[in-house]
């Protein structure tokens, strides 16, 4: 039986509740207090991984016209304190933020658009690598970025 136009509301807002929800539950399980300007900023990261401070605040703005970029800073700032996201900084580039932490892996960056891509790590578990003299410190990561042309650029340089 299709489904029709109130049941399909229906189903959409009891999916973004759902996911409120679990956007909630990663909050508190960082130990920080629920806020809309944090809920929308992690909203934000989920949709769109490597973002800089920037695209969040546009991101989120249009839901929280009375948030600021300085807010957003906060909130990433917080969220990286809490280990709920990681800051990674290529060279050249504004702060990127994502979602997936915990597992060390690694980055890509197209050098034409900038688009950013994970990579998974590239020996086993963490740190991945091993410096041929830790110095005699504990290394427990080890962050890699691979810069290149992505497949699209690529095709945009071979083009007439």
């Amino acid at each position: 039986m299709p489904l029709t136009d109130a049941s399909h509301d229906d189903a959409g807002l009891r999916l973004a509740a759902a996911d409120a929800a679990a956007l909630a539950d990663s909050i508190r399980s960082a130990g920080l207090k629920v806020t809309a300007p944090r809920l929308a900023v992690l909203r934000a990261l989920t949709d769109k991984p490597h973002s800089n401070a920037d695209a969040l605040f546009g991101a989120v703005y249009s839901d929280l016209p009375g948030t600021s970029l300085q807010a957003v800073y906060g909130v990433l700032a917080s969220f990286t304190a809490a280990g709920l996201v990681r800051k990674i900084e290529p060279a050249g580039s504004p702060a990127l933020f994502e979602r997936r932490v915990g597992d060390n892996h690694h980055h890509i960056v197209c050098t034409r658009c900038s688009v950013v891509h994970d990579v998974d790590c590239a020996v086993g578990h963490s740190p991945c690598l091993t410096p041929a003299d830790a110095l005699g410190f504990d290394v427990r990561a080890a962050e890699v970025i691979y810069w290149g042309l992505c497949a699209r650029c690529q095709a945009d340089t071979l083009a007439p």
